[in-house]
């Protein structure tokens, strides 16, 4: 008997197999290629909401777990994960400079956002009002890290590579029963396809679609992320990341023209060099309503768990969600109450 399952092999499922792993807990994941967030994600980790000059939910506490994370998992996959990379965004005012040197004297903030304004030396750079430099920043190859992550645990044959059956899971009252496996527990991390779980369907996972450009831009040579109307992050080779978009109707995996022209009006914004667009991706963000993870116990089945809705921020929340959820079965520990899901499930529950 395993000591847990795990449905998807996203940041989610990714993560809490580390933790599992960390403390010798047996396991094995179940998936299938359903769900293309984590895999198209920008992978951008960033503290600090760059639309308004304030910090993001429990980013402080997230950052901390960010660097020690995806270093282990560098060295047991033996690939470059993490590239630590500082975030430029792009003033479009005055007004927008003195907004930010107010906020980096905020506590929390002013660890994150320098007071020096950084002036453009990029002439293919539209920015005369220059940029805020935002440290601690970087982006994680999420492409790389669930392709390796996959064949590592292929090669433990912990991966099953499958659609998850519902109707083949049985339910008792100490464990529960999949096919041919047994565990104690099952954690259901999914993304946006929870929405056909039928055990935790009923929480507000809303799904936002994000579209994301790959450009080929031979003189723009920058070397840091910027940060305006859209981002572009440096990968090497003159490619460039673009995005994002956020679609709250559209709910398919499918790149839109839409989407892509919308990108490339806000990218000639500020890019004033040719380039050529050699891939366009698209994925379901599991975006919640109150804008806060789902994690937790289902209200009448003591062995199932769900880990999901950790929208845009994926790379920074999983291993903090992942802990969290992790020490509140294993050490009884209760959960932060925000990203509780006994916020939608009180009914259940007496005080």
């Amino acid at each position: 008997m395993y000591d847990y399952l795990v449905v998807g092999l996203g940041l989610a499922g990714i993560s809490f197999c580390e933790t599992l792993e960390e403390h010798g807990k047996t396991f094995k994941v179940i998936s299938d290629a359903s769900q293309k967030a984590s895999q198209v994600a920008a992978g951008l980790y960033n503290p600090v909401i760059l639309k308004r000059f304030t910090m993001a939910w429990k980013a402080a506490e997230q950052m901390e777990l960010v660097e020690p994370f995806y270093s282990r998992l560098e060295e047991k996959l033996g690939v470059k994960l993490d590239h630590k990379i500082p975030v430029w965004r792009r003033f479009a005012s005055i007004e927008e400079q003195n907004a930010w040197f107010e906020a980096s004297d905020r506590p929390g903030l002013d660890n994150f956002l320098s007071t020096t304004l950084i002036e453009n030396k990029n002439p293919h750079l539209d920015a005369p009002f220059g940029f805020g430099l935002v440290k601690h920043t970087g982006w994680v190859d999420t492409a790389m890290l669930i392709a390796s992550y996959a064949k590592y645990l292929g090669q433990k044959s912990l991966w099953q590579e499958e659609h998850f059956d519902f109707t083949k899971l049985k339910i008792n009252h100490d464990h529960i029963v999949y096919k041919n496996m047994e565990a104690r527990h099952i954690v259901f991390a999914c993304g946006y396809g929870l929405k056909q779980n039928p055990y935790f369907n009923y929480l507000s996972l809303a799904g936002t679609k994000g579209e994301l450009l790959t450009i080929k831009a031979h003189d723009y040579k920058e070397n840091n992320v910027i940060k305006s109307a859209v981002f572009t992050i440096p990968l090497g080779n003159d490619l460039y990341r673009v995005g994002a978009t956020y679609k709250w109707k559209d709910k398919t995996n499918v790149p839109t023209e839409s989407a892509r022209e919308e990108l490339l009006e806000k990218l000639r914004t500020f890019l004033k060099c040719e380039f050529e667009v050699v891939e366009h991706v698209a994925g379901i963000r599991p975006t919640v309503v109150d804008r806060r993870p789902l994690v937790g116990r289902h209200p009448k089945h003591a062995n199932l768990f769900v880990l999901n809705g950790f929208g845009s921020r994926g790379v920074l929340i999983a291993p903090y969600a992942s802990k969290q959820l992790y020490n509140a079965i294993e050490l009884g520990q209760q959960l932060d109450p925000e990203l509780d899901i006994r916020r939608f499930t009180k009914k259940y529950y007496s005080n």
